[in-house]
Formats: C-alpha cells, structure tokens, sequence
C-alpha cells in the first residue's frame, strides 16, 4: 500500500493533496453549515474562467486567475437574500452556470481544447512541481493561521446563517467577505493543481460526512480533516495500482467514503416506531 510513495511524482502528489484535503475539508464545514455549497464550484469555475481567458490572450497565468477568482469572491459575499422565495444557492448556481459557459466558449478556441477542458475539471495532480508545492503550502498555510486565530469569528457568523438570521449580517461584512476570500484564495491554487470537481468533492465531501458521524460541533471538524487526508491515500493508491487518473481516483474514493457513512448513519439510526412517527408526522401538519 505505502510502495506508490517510491515514485517521487505520487509523493508530491500525496503532498498536495493533504494540504489541500485539509484547508479545504476545514472551511467545507463552513460552507455545508451555511448551505452554500454551489459557492466552490462558482468559485472554481471563475477560476478556471481566468486560467481560459489567461490562455486566450496569452500572458498573466497566474495573475488573471487570481484576480478573477477575488473579484467573484468578493462579489458572492455581497449576496444577501431576503426574499423567502429565493435561495442563495440560486443566484451562485446562475453565476457557476454563466462561468462555465464562457470558460467552455474560451477553451474552444484553443488549440487542445477538449485536453485542457479534461484538465479544467480534473487537473493533474501528478505533474505537481516542488515550486507549486512550496508556493500553495505558503498560501494555505497563511489562510489556516487567519482561520484558527479568528475561528470564533468566523463560527459565529456560521451559526447565524445556520439560524437563519443571516438577515442581521448586513450588506457588507468583513468576517463574511475574509471567510469568502479565504475560499477563493484557496480554490485559485487548488483548482491550477487538483481540477475542479476534486477540489469541489474535498471541499463538500468530508465536511458531510463529518457532519453525519459527528455526533457534537467539535468533533465534525477532526472527522472532516481525517477523512480528506484519508480520501486523498486510499485515491492515489487506487490510481497507482489500477492505472486510472489520479483526481477522478481521489473523488471516487470520496464518494465511496460518503456511501459507507450513508450507510453507517442508516443502521445506526433505530426507525422510528408507530407511535412516534404518528406524533411527527402530526408536528409536521401543524407547522
């Protein structure tokens, strides 16, 4: 199980994935807790919005993603839905739907577009460099002191969008705007390395998962962070000794991990018995 890690290649793809597995897991239980989760794969789609129009023009490889992704980060945190007939989730699903249009329509006009489409959405973690390793870990890491220096901060404005009282926030917010440029800070060099459907299913994935086996707030976090890193072994691994790609590897031992805790979840919850279920169902009605 631990040869794989005899190939430098995987090694550093080990390595990214942890760092990633692990700020991206943390900051998922924020985004499930507030119900945003279309909010990373926008994110991500800005962001490989800017990596297409970066090719198209043919300079600012980094730069242009980057600013793209900040600037639809600090756009979403001024999302605020009043109206009990909308949900947040539809304005950031109509801005994900209109990013990946244009991304698609950029790609198209390149010369290896259906290849660059495949490494939008999955990226190459394998061909990681030490340089993009030591770069993410740098910005990652600055993230993650921010979020363990403030994380009372930013707990609490969680809990009022969990209590439904994110009315109180207000149009601007800097807790809010930080918790969503922490997001696009950490999706712009995710994305470039893992794809977008890697990075969404780290970001998603353990956070559910923790809050289905968590039985307290406290221990949803540890869950999450132990079953990204576990997520990003068992997928390399299955990757490495059955030849498949590397991030579609990874997302479908996440899934896998998300079906087991399903169906823990399912025996571990007793059904309902007759008389109880008659007295919730009555409470429903009455509500």
């Amino acid at each position: 199980m631990f040869e794989m890690f005899q190939l430098q290649f995987i090694t550093q793809a080990f390595i990214v994935a942890v760092l990633t597995g692990l700020l991206l897991s943390y900051l998922g239980v924020h985004v499930v807790g507030r119900g945003i989760v279309f909010v990373d794969l926008a994110l991500g789609q800005i962001s490989s919005l800017g990596v297409a129009f970066s090719d198209y023009v043919g300079y600012g490889h980094t730069t242009i993603p980057l600013v793209f992704t900040l600037v639809g980060a600090f756009l979403l945190s001024f999302i605020n839905i009043k109206d009990r007939r909308l949900k947040q989730e539809a304005i950031i699903g109509i801005v994900y739907g209109a990013a990946s249009a244009l991304t698609v329509l950029l790609i198209s006009k390149t010369p290896h577009g259906d290849s660059n489409i495949q490494e939008v959405l999955f990226g190459n973690i394998l061909a990681v460099s030490w340089d993009q390793i030591e770069i993410i870990a740098i910005v990652f890491g600055i993230v993650g002191l921010v979020h363990i220096i403030f994380q009372k901060k930013f707990f609490e404005l969680t809990e009022r969008f969990e209590s439904g009282e994110n009315a109180k926030v207000g149009l601007f917010n800097l807790w809010n705007f930080l918790f969503y440029l922490s997001i696009g800070l950490s999706i712009v060099f995710a994305v470039r390395v893992g794809g977008v459907i890697p990075v969404f299913s780290y970001l998603i994935i353990p956070s559910v998962s923790a809050v289905m086996l968590g039985r307290t707030n406290r221990s949803v976090v540890p869950i999450a962070l132990t079953t990204s890193i576990l997520g990003g072994f068992l997928g390399l691994n299955f990757a490495y000794h059955f030849d498949f790609p590397a991030g579609s590897s990874i997302v479908a031992v996440l899934a896998a991990i998300f079906c087991l805790v399903s169906a823990v979840r399912i025996l571990k919850v007793p059904p309902l018995k007759n008389k109880e279920r008659n007295v919730e169902n009555r409470g429903n009605i009455g509500s």
